[in-house]
């Protein structure tokens, strides 16, 4: 027999992993419910596999706090390749490149991150986990159907500068909940006149939860106990 999806146990609190590149939101899922003896667990919303950083998993009862976890602000690292735009808004997808006869200066590229600092009306990404007729975005855009997806209110509450060095822009974004990074890329670029997408991304901190207290890829396999887990914050 295969062992039981969950287990009931008084194990609760939350456990912060540092994702790898090329695991899902779902894998570290997987794998912490594994290393706390098939406890249930949930988390506290999703990364790209090719992105790396701040998963907040969820224990026992602390499965109820997702919502209030995912609602807090959110940093990312990002560098943003401004030599063409792909359809999947990332590095994996079929490139489309485009010719700049001039590259933008930096002067012109603070300007345009300034422009998406706010509330701001965001396209998700075709290949998102994005709901479209009871169909997940990116399965019908694997098919090569025809996907409309609507803009959307997102906030941004900051973006800096890192370094820029044309095609490559380096730039660390605060944001609030449903942000796609990879739809900024693509924004920045569309407005600065040349292609975007995402060449890397790393969440450096989901509100108090960062990278410097998050575990590792080998810490999981090993067992998680209650003493390895923070507290539960308040649902209040």
């Amino acid at each position: 027999m295969g062992r039981p999806r969950y287990r009931k146990s008084t194990m609760e609190g939350l456990f912060v992993v540092n994702k790898p590149l090329g695991w899902s939101s779902m894998d570290v899922v997987r794998k912490v419910r594994k290393a706390a003896g098939w406890v249930k667990t949930g988390h506290a919303g999703t990364l790209d596999p090719l992105a790396r950083g701040v998963v907040i998993c969820c224990i026992g009862r602390a499965t109820k706090a997702v919502e209030r976890l995912m609602g807090l602000p959110k940093v990312y690292e990002t560098v943003i390749d401004l030599s063409a735009f792909t359809n999947t808004d990332d590095r994996e997808g079929e490139r489309d490149e485009v010719d700049v006869a001039e590259p933008p200066s930096e002067d012109r590229v603070r300007e345009v991150l300034e422009t998406f600092v706010g509330d701001i009306e965001q396209v998700p990404p075709l290949y998102s986990a994005i709901h479209v007729d009871g169909q997940r975005a990116y399965k019908l855009a694997r098919e090569g159907k025809d996907v409309q997806l609507e803009a959307r209110p997102v906030r941004i509450d900051a973006i800096e500068l890192a370094s820029y060095a044309y095609p490559k822009l380096t730039i660390t974004v605060t944001c609030g909940r449903g942000m796609y990074v990879r739809s900024l890329a693509r924004d920045i670029g569309k407005a600065l006149g040349t292609g975007g997408h995402l060449a890397s991304l790393t969440r450096t901190s989901v509100g108090e939860y960062t990278l410097d207290g998050a575990a590792g890829a080998e810490r999981l396999t090993q067992p998680i106990v209650q003493e390895d887990l923070l507290p539960t914050p308040p649902l209040g």
